[in-house]
């Protein structure tokens, strides 16, 4: 899924992920995993949000349910069906349950989850035909980079258990 048809590669997406990806940089540099999303509404942001489960002690606070409860207060319904929605990492069941409750008719994200990905990876929720709500979906778009920074994130978590273990 690294590969990504070149009509689907535009200016806008590319800022877009970019966008998503500084979220994913700021759940990193507090120590949480480095996932990061936004919403979109025309060409603006109406939505953002980074994986804070550590910090807000919550195990929903993932990036994708944090910034669609921005959109919806920033647009004022719950029901985000004019909006994409960029996210750094394959969405998990709840974040794909959540995009599906919300309406939401594009997914791009940019690297596949093959531990819990719920869109291609494990399940496919967005696109199930027995669901009344479908998500047209795009996936690989930056996702070396998206996947860089859950690499590294990782082997550094790594590197700090090992040190741990040898005190």
């Amino acid at each position: 899924m690294g590969s990504m048809p070149s009509d689907w590669l535009s200016c806008p997406d590319i800022h877009w992920m970019q966008l998503a990806l500084r979220e994913a940089v700021a759940a990193m540099e507090i120590g949480e995993v480095p996932v990061g999303a936004v919403v979109v509404h025309g060409d603006r942001v109406v939505g953002r949000g980074h994986n804070q489960r550590e910090l807000l002690k919550d195990p929903t606070a993932h990036a994708e349910i944090l910034a669609i409860t921005q959109a919806a207060a920033s647009l004022g319904n719950w029901r985000l069906d004019d909006c994409r929605m960029y996210v750094t990492l394959e969405p998990c069941a709840m974040c794909a349950g959540a995009i599906l409750q919300a309406r939401i008719p594009q997914l791009i994200y940019g690297a596949t989850d093959p531990k819990a990905g719920a869109v291609h990876s494990i399940f496919r929720l967005l696109s199930d035909a027995r669901l009344n709500h479908r998500c047209e979906i795009r996936s690989g778009l930056m996702a070396d980079a998206c996947g860089e920074i859950l690499s590294q994130f990782f082997e550094q978590l790594r590197l700090q258990r090992n040190n741990k273990r040898k005190e």
